[in-house]
C-alpha cells in the first residue's frame, strides 16, 4: 500500500533523468569510488556524472556514441568504465553492497544458501565469443547467475550459450568459495540434476545441490519455491535495455554491465532503508 512515506522514498521527480542518482543513492556508492588524486591534473568531471552517464546507457540501451552532451565526453566516460571493469571495481562493489543490504535488513552478511539459474541471450554483429543453445534455439551467450534467497545478486559468470547448465554451474561456484565461505547449499532447477554436476562440485569444495522440480500434474504458470527468486532477479536486470541482448564484443564488458545493473538495484534498495 502506498503512503506518503513510501511515495517520498520512491520519488524521482526532482531528477534531470530517471536514471540519475538521488543524493541518498550517491551517498551509498561514493565511499567505494576512487578519491581525487593529490598528484597530476585535477579532475574536470565529477565521478557522480560519470556514473550517471553509465547508468543512462545501461537503462536506455544506447551505444557509446549516442551519449547526450549533458554528460561528460564519451571518451571520458568510456575510459572510467573500462578502468573499473579491468580493476574489478564493479565486481567488488556488487559484493560489498550485497553484504550491506543483508545487514541492513537484519540478516547475516554472508549468505549460507543460494539459488542458481541461467538465461540465454542473443548476441549482435559486434562479434566476440558466442555459441548455440540447442534447447532454447538461441545463438549467443548465457548469463549464469547466483542469488541469495532474497534475490540479491551474489555472483554472475557469462559464457557461450552452448555450455550446459550443469557445466556452467561450477564456473560460478568456483569463484565465490573464498569470498562467501559459508555459502554451500544451492537451489536449482532440473537442468542441474545428475551425477556430472555433483562430481564436478566435489573437486572444488563441499556443496549440496537441491533440485526444485515442477510437479508433473501442474498446468500453466506455477510459482515454484526458491526458483522464483532468481527468475525475478533476472526480470529486474532485464528492465535495462542494454541487457535486452548482449551487445558487447567481450565477455568482460558483458559481465560489467550485468554487475552495474545489480549495483543500481542495491543502491536504490539501501538508500530507502
Amino acid at each position: 500500500m502506498w503512503t506518503d512515506t513510501t511515495r517520498a522514498q520512491y520519488a524521482r521527480a526532482g531528477l534531470t533523468l530517471p536514471s540519475d542518482l538521488t543524493d541518498a543513492e550517491w551517498s551509498v556508492l561514493e565511499p567505494f569510488l576512487p578519491p581525487p588524486s593529490h598528484v597530476g591534473r585535477p579532475r574536470k568531471w565529477p565521478l557522480r556524472r560519470i556514473v550517471e552517464a553509465i547508468l543512462y546507457l545501461l537503462r536506455g540501451g544506447l551505444p557509446w556514441r549516442m551519449l547526450p552532451p549533458c554528460f561528460p565526453p564519451v571518451s571520458t566516460v568510456r575510459r572510467w568504465f573500462y578502468l573499473w571493469r579491468d580493476n574489478k571495481l564493479w565486481l567488488s562493489l556488487n559484493h560489498t553492497l550485497l553484504l550491506m543490504a543483508r545487514e541492513a535488513t537484519g540478516r547475516e552478511a554472508s549468505p549460507s544458501a543460494g539459488v542458481i539459474d541461467s538465461q540465454s541471450v542473443k548476441t549482435t554483429e559486434s562479434g566476440g565469443p558466442r555459441g548455440f543453445d540447442a534447447g532454447k534455439k538461441i545463438k549467443g551467450r548465457k548469463r549464469h547467475i547466483l542469488t541469495d534467497t532474497e534475490g540479491h545478486l551474489v555472483h554472475a559468470v557469462i559464457h557461450t550459450a552452448d555450455i550446459q547448465d550443469r557445466d556452467g554451474a561450477p564456473l560460478v561456484l568456483r569463484e565465490i568459495i573464498h569470498r562467501f565461505p559459508w555459502l554451500r547449499h544451492v537451489f536449482a532447477d532440473g537442468g542441474y540434476a545428475g551425477d556430472k554436476l555433483r562430481q564436478a562440485l566435489r573437486r572444488i569444495g563441499k556443496w549440496t545441490v537441491e533440485i526444485v522440480k515442477r510437479s508433473d500434474g501442474a498446468k500453466g504458470f506455477v510459482v515454484l519455491p526458491r526458483r522464483w527468486v532468481v527468475e525475478r532477479t533476472l526480470a529486474w536486470l532485464n528492465r535495462n535495455r542494454r541487457l535486452a541482448k548482449d551487445f558487447e564484443r567481450t565477455i568482460a564488458s558483458a559481465n560489467a554491465w550485468l554487475f552495474i545493473a545489480s549495483i543500481q538495484l542495491f543502491a536504490r534498495r539501501i538508500a530507502r532503508l
